[in-house]
């Protein structure tokens, strides 16, 4: 079999779908929504780019360690190890940690891989692990969501006719609610409830509901705790110490000499919260289950 010829769909038809893993580990997209072409992985080998395409047709949450893909793909281990290292230095794959919170409030450590179909740089993975990665927006349509709302009011409600002009002009405090959380049946439900009989200006009415009855702001989601692990020898580390997702002593690279000014407040702060979280996750693994 070609390498560029594998894909999920190569197994036989009575074969098992790919495995998930258990819940909270296995593939986590970090990135790319957009739709697949033909020159997603033109840049990798014929072997990696084979793995690739195939890890990046797989669903989140499957099982992508080595065993089981070595079970479900025509490569044993040892080149499946290879290949997924070297999926990792060209940007598409990084393993690490991330702190999660329970139902019942406590916090533990998951094993995350994080697969892009795009390959990115170590500036962005280092922005991902913070938290500071934007979320891929959709080309905007010629008319928005807020604007084909308001367009359509007239149809179930002749007295809230609009015209182009008044749909342009209110659409944005439309697009704030849905900012809020808001859904188009709440919306159209805030608008059209309770109308007063007749309504003589109808884009001054709507003006003045979506004004008075804006939901109040959504609270911030807090920024996920992540931290990478060399692939080599697990060993967590902030991005920055991490070139590739491999430390440098698996590079077999000197650590630079340290210098002899002291570290700002901000920069000790952060090296404790590390040495802490990883102190964390050491005694997590020694721990029985």
């Amino acid at each position: 079999m070609a390498d560029a010829q594998l894909s999920p769909a190569f197994l036989p038809a009575h074969a098992s779908p790919h495995p998930m893993a258990n819940p909270g580990y296995g593939k986590r997209s970090a990135s790319d929504r957009s739709p697949r072409t033909a020159h997603d992985f033109a840049h990798l080998r014929p072997r990696e780019a084979a793995i690739a395409a195939f890890i990046d047709r797989l669903p989140d949450g499957a099982d992508i360690s080595v065993k089981t893909l070595a079970r479900t793909t025509p490569y044993g281990q040892c080149a499946l190890r290879t290949s997924l290292n070297r999926l990792q230095e060209a940007g598409h794959l990084r393993r690490g940690r991330e702190m999660v919170t329970s139902e019942s409030g406590s916090t533990h450590w998951i094993t995350r891989t994080w697969w892009s179909r795009t390959a990115r740089d170590d500036h962005w993975w280092a922005a991902f692990t913070r938290g500071d990665v934007p979320e891929q927006r959709k080309p905007s349509p010629t008319r928005s969501r807020a604007h084909i709302l308001l367009a359509a009011l007239s149809r179930e409600t002749p007295a809230l006719s609009l015209s182009r002009a008044d749909c342009a002009s209110l659409a944005p405090l439309v697009e704030e609610w849905f900012a809020r959380g808001a859904t188009d049946d709440a919306v159209r439900a805030a608008l059209t409830a309770g109308l007063p009989t007749p309504v003589h200006h109808p884009a001054a009415l709507l003006r003045r509901r979506l004004t008075d009855k804006l939901p109040p702001e959504q609270p911030t989601a807090p920024r996920p705790v992540r931290l990478l692990e060399c692939s080599e020898c697990r060993t967590p580390g902030p991005p920055e110490a991490l070139p590739g997702g491999i430390c440098r002593a698996c590079r077999g690279e000197r650590a630079p000499a340290r210098p002899n000014t002291p570290l700002a407040a901000p920069a000790v702060h952060s090296r404790a919260a590390e040495i802490r979280a990883a102190m964390s996750m050491k005694r997590e693994e020694r721990t029985p289950v």
